[in-house]
C-alpha cells in the first residue's frame, strides 16, 4: 500500500508542479521510492531466495539509474533554454544570481550558452 501511495503521489506531482524542473523532482524521487516499496512487498509476499535476487538486483538497478536520468534530462532541458517557473527564486546555475536577473553567460559558456571546450 505503501508503494503504490507514493506512485500516485508521484503522478499527482507531475500533474500539478508548474515546470519541468519541479515535476523531474516529483516524479524521480516519490515513483523511485513508491517502487523500492513495492519491490520490498514482494519480496517479502514470495520469500523464497531467487525472487529476493531478482527483485533486490530490480531496485539496484532503478536506484542507480534514475538520478542520472533524472539529472540528464534536467541539465538538457536547461541548456535548451526551457524556462524556469515565474516565482523561482534562485538560478543556481547561473552562480546564484536570481531568476529575474537577465541571461548572462555562465563562466566557461558562450553567448548561446553551450558549454566550451
Amino acid at each position: 500500500m505503501t508503494g503504490a501511495a507514493f506512485a500516485l503521489l508521484a503522478a499527482v506531482g507531475v500533474l500539478r508542479m508548474p515546470d519541468v524542473f519541479t515535476r523531474m523532482q516529483a516524479s524521480t524521487k516519490a515513483s523511485t521510492l513508491g517502487l523500492g516499496c513495492l519491490l520490498l512487498g514482494a519480496a517479502l509476499q514470495w520469500g523464497d531466495f531467487g525472487s529476493f535476487v531478482r527483485l533486490a538486483s530490480i531496485g539496484a538497478f532503478i536506484l542507480l539509474t534514475t538520478p542520472v536520468a533524472g539529472h540528464m534530462i534536467a541539465r538538457a532541458a536547461y541548456l535548451a533554454g526551457v524556462p524556469l517557473w515565474d516565482r523561482t527564486v534562485l538560478d543556481e546555475r547561473r552562480r546564484g544570481t536570481h531568476a529575474e536577473t537577465p541571461d548572462a553567460p555562465v563562466a566557461g559558456q558562450g553567448s548561446r550558452g553551450r558549454i566550451q571546450p
